[in-house]
C-alpha cells in the first residue's frame, strides 16, 4: 500500500480509502446492509493497509431525511480493536440543519453511532451555493470550531457540489484544512474539477477524492472503441487501473475513496494502490486517457453517479438503476438489450412512466441532473412500441 503524507493535516494516509456508501445489502434493500460480507470487506482492506474510513449520515438510508445504517455499521465493526487503526471521517447532513443546536445535537448522534469519542476528518456535507450561504448564516464556522476544541473533531473540511466559481468562493470563506471533490478522468471540467483541485493544493488544502469510477460506469459495459485503446497499450491494466492510476498520477490528489461492494472489488483496488505513484503515467499512456476521455463524452447520456440521493422516490421510480441500464445501453452500442433489461427488469411502479414530476428528487441530486426529462425522455425510448 502507498501512502501520502497530507500536507495540512500532517496526516500519512494510505492512497485508497474505503467508502462505505455501497456495502453489501440483502435482498437489495439499501437499508439492509450485509453486516458478514462487508464485515469482511473492511477488515481486508485495513489489514492491508487502508487506514482512512469514509461514512456519512443518509448511506445506507431510506432517504436523506433519515439516518442511514452506514454509520451504525461503521461504528459496530470499528469497536473491536480497529478503531485506533483508521483515521474515521463523517459528514455534518447540511439540508438537515436548522438552527446552531441542530448542529450539535447531529454531532453528538454520530459520535454515539460510530461508538468513537471522536472524528478525525468531519465534513461539512454536499455544499453548494444556497447551501452554504444557509449554513454559514446559521453559525457553522463557530460550530466546527468549537467541536474541534472540545475535541469532539479533529480535522475540518467539506464536500462539494457545485461549479468552480462556488467551490473557490467557498475555500476562500475559511481556513478549512480538507476538502473532498467529486473527480475523475471524465469530471476534469465538471463541477471543481481540475481547476478545483489545483486552486486547493495552492491553497495548502488537502484534497480527497470522490467517485473516482463515477459509480462504476468507467469500468463497466465499456464500449469497444475504449476496450480497443487499453488492448492496445504497452502497459496492459484493467479498467480500474487506468481510471484510479490516473488520479493517483497527480502530486495534487491526497487521497481516494472507493465505495466497493465486494469483497473482491477491495482486493483488486487494494493490489492497485500498491502502485498508486506520483507521475507514473508514460506520455503514451497520458494520450490513451485522452482518448479514452473523448470516447466516453460523445457515448454518456446522463451524469448520474448512481449516488442514490434521489431515492427512495415517492412513486416508487428506481431512478438509478433506470439511468445505468440507459447508459449502459449507449456506452456499450447496445440499445437493444438495455431496451430488454429495462422492460423485463422493472414493475410498472418503477419504470420512468410512474414519475409524477414531485421534483423530490432533484432536490437532493449532487449532480444537478433533470431528473423528470430525463425520465421523460426515456419513457419516449424505451416504452413506446
Amino acid at each position: 500500500m502507498q501512502y501520502r503524507r497530507l500536507r495540512n493535516t500532517n496526516e500519512e494516509v494510505s492512497v485508497l480509502g474505503f467508502g462505505a456508501m455501497r456495502l453489501p445489502t440483502i435482498n437489495e434493500d439499501a437499508t439492509k446492509i450485509d453486516e458478514e460480507r462487508a464485515s469482511e470487506m473492511i477488515k481486508f482492506a485495513i489489514d492491508n493497509g487502508v487506514n482512512y474510513v469514509d461514512t456519512a449520515w443518509p448511506y445506507h438510508g431510506s432517504g436523506m431525511g433519515e439516518a442511514g445504517m452506514s454509520e451504525l455499521f461503521v461504528g459496530k465493526f470499528l469497536r473491536d480493536g480497529y478503531r485506533d487503526k483508521v483515521l474515521l471521517a463523517t459528514k455534518l447532513p447540511t439540508w438537515l440543519v436548522d438552527s446552531r443546536a441542530k448542529m450539535d445535537e447531529i454531532l453528538n448522534e454520530q459520535l454515539a453511532r460510530l461508538q468513537t469519542n471522536y472524528i478525525d476528518f468531519y465534513l461539512v456535507h454536499a455544499l453548494n451555493k444556497r447551501s452554504w450561504t444557509k449554513i454559514k448564516d446559521l453559525g457553522v464556522l463557530d460550530f466546527l470550531e468549537k467541536a474541534k476544541a472540545d475535541g469532539k473533531i479533529r480535522h475540518i473540511g467539506f464536500s462539494f457540489h457545485d461549479d468552480f466559481p462556488t467551490f473557490k468562493t467557498i475555500v476562500d470563506d475559511y481556513a478549512w484544512e480538507f476538502c473532498q471533490i467529486q473527480y475523475n478522468y471524465l469530471d476534469i471540467k465538471y463541477q471543481a474539477g481540475y481547476d478545483g483541485l489545483k486552486y486547493s493544493f495552492e491553497k495548502g488544502i488537502d484534497v480527497i477524492i470522490m467517485e473516482p469510477l463515477r459509480g462504476g460506469s468507467l469500468i463497466n459495459n465499456l464500449a469497444d472503441e475504449i476496450k480497443e485503446l487499453y488492448a492496445n497499450s504497452k502497459e496492459k491494466k484493467t479498467p480500474a487501473e487506468w481510471a484510479l492510476g490516473w488520479l493517483w498520477n497527480q502530486k495534487e490528489v491526497g487521497l481516494v475513496l472507493s465505495g466497493m461492494s465486494t469483497l473482491d472489488q477491495v482486493k483488486e483496488n487494494v493490489e492497485i494502490a500498491n502502485n498508486g505513484i506520483v507521475n507514473s503515467f508514460s506520455e503514451e499512456e497520458n494520450q490513451i486517457m485522452e482518448k479514452v476521455q473523448e470516447v466516453f463524452k460523445s457515448k454518456l447520456k446522463i451524469n448520474c453517479t448512481t449516488c442514490r440521493y434521489c431515492m427512495p422516490c415517492p412513486s416508487g421510480v428506481n431512478i438509478p438503476e433506470i439511468f445505468t441500464i440507459y447508459n449502459n445501453g449507449y456506452l456499450s452500442d447496445n440499445i437493444k438489450q438495455a431496451k430488454f433489461m429495462y422492460k423485463s427488469g422493472f414493475t410498472s411502479e418503477e419504470k420512468a412512466s410512474a414519475c409524477i414530476a414531485c421534483g423530490k428528487c432533484e432536490s437532493h441530486c449532487p449532480q444537478g441532473i433533470d431528473i423528470i426529462n430525463k425520465l421523460s425522455i426515456i419513457r419516449r425510448e424505451f416504452e413506446s412500441e
